[in-house]
């Protein structure tokens, strides 16, 4: 994409550099634009837009109604928090509109909880857009309620008119969403059950945070990506998650990395797949506190049902490179024709905790809130799938 080219319908400033505080700053830019007739995406990010910019560059958008794509990543950097939300109010209200839109992207921007408002007329009331990007924003928990709450409204409409949901991708990591919004999510995905890819990466959100989403989740049939990398599953989300599987059959793509599984929660996880899962390509588990035995569980569920698996990454657990939990792996893999979706071992770590141990820290874990019980269909599930892999 070059600077002001229409030979695709294409315009393009994304990492120019550029200081664009009003109208006469981006007037130039603005009548590039104009000239593009159908004029379908709009890439901005790289440059930094203050108010009178965004006003004047929203007035030329409203009239481009053939707009699929808006890409507005990282447009406020070195703004003050006081002018983001009358510049991000006027992009999303000139988009409000447009039945052709598609994409939505407001990533890398430092909005906080108090830029999030701004966008709810646009996420309630726009019904055409299907990939939301949202991410790296500072959200935090009220910014995501207001987010979660925004789509969940627009759910409601579309519920009132018959009509079906068109959202398919929300991308929202690194917000800092924590529990305190996980609810409020759970909520708008289940609402929106045509969901195929869902991140929700580095969000400090807990187990039972997990189990929330999950729960949400198991209304979306066709959810092809699940990224929870970098939030905190213990054995209740794993719990959480092994239930969910069923939910799935579509799901190609799994993302525990860093999320602290911890064995007890891979066993329940890696039992659900021995039965659950067979269209899962890409497998990711760095650094989950899995041991030899989970691990080894892993591979017995490769053997029997994970035919697809063409990426495995399981570094940073406690094992060694020539263990044979990880020799039943690499068979496994091979089995299927997969013998290097395996990701580098470099980072093992053969002396970790013991299972005992492992198993202490994670009904502490358990128990960090006693007036919260883990979800009983989910417990149902767990101890059926232990039962069958026991058989």
């Amino acid at each position: 994409m070059t600077e002001g080219s229409d030979a695709q319908g294409v315009y393009s400033l994304v990492g120019k550099n550029l200081k664009l505080d009003s109208k006469e700053d981006i007037a130039p830019y603005l009548e590039a634009i104009e000239k593009i007739e159908p004029l379908y995406e709009v890439h901005f990010g790289g440059n930094t837009l203050g108010v009178g910019a965004c006003v004047a560059l929203a007035e030329v958008l409203r009239k481009k109604t053939a707009l699929k794509v808006a890409d507005f990543a990282d447009i406020f950097t070195g703004r003050l928090i006081s002018e983001i939300p009358d510049a991000l109010r006027a992009l999303c209200d000139a988009l409000q509109g447009h039945t052709e839109l598609e994409e939505i992207n407001l990533s890398d921007n430092a909005f906080g909880g108090r830029s999030a408002e701004p966008m709810v007329n646009f996420l309630t009331h726009n019904h055409s857009f299907h990939t939301l990007k949202l991410s790296n924003n500072g959200l935090g928990v009220t910014g995501g309620k207001i987010v979660a709450d925004a789509l969940f409204a627009a759910a409601e409409e579309l519920k009132k008119e018959n009509k079906p949901s068109q959202l398919r991708t929300v991308i929202c990591g690194r917000n800092r969403l924590e529990n305190g919004s996980a609810d409020a999510w759970a909520r708008a995905f289940a609402a929106h059950g045509g969901l195929v890819e869902v991140r929700l990466f580095q969000n400090g959100i807990r187990m039972e945070g997990i189990q929330a989403l999950c729960e949400g989740l198991t209304k979306c049939p066709d959810l092809e990506v699940l990224d929870l990398q970098d939030n905190t599953a213990t054995l209740r989300g794993g719990r959480a998650i092994a239930a969910a599987l069923p939910n799935w059959p579509k799901l190609r793509v799994l993302n525990l990395s860093d999320c602290l599984l911890k064995s007890q929660g891979g066993h329940l996880v890696f039992d659900a797949l021995h039965i659950h899962g067979k269209n899962l390509e890409a497998l990711h588990l760095q650094y989950c506190d899995l041991n030899r035995e989970a691990l080894s569980k892993l591979g017995s569920a490769i053997e029997k049902n994970l035919e697809r698996l063409a990426l495995l990454e399981i570094n940073g657990n406690f094992a060694d490179e020539d263990d044979e939990a990880i020799t039943s792996i690499t068979d496994a893999l091979t089995k299927w024709g997969n013998g290097d979706a395996l990701d580098e071992l470099d980072e093992m770590d053969p002396e970790g905790e013991d299972e005992d141990e492992l198993l202490e820290e994670d009904e502490a874990a358990e128990n960090e809130d006693p007036g919260e019980k883990p979800d009983a269909d989910a417990d149902a599930l767990a101890d059926e799938l232990e039962k069958a892999h026991l058989k």
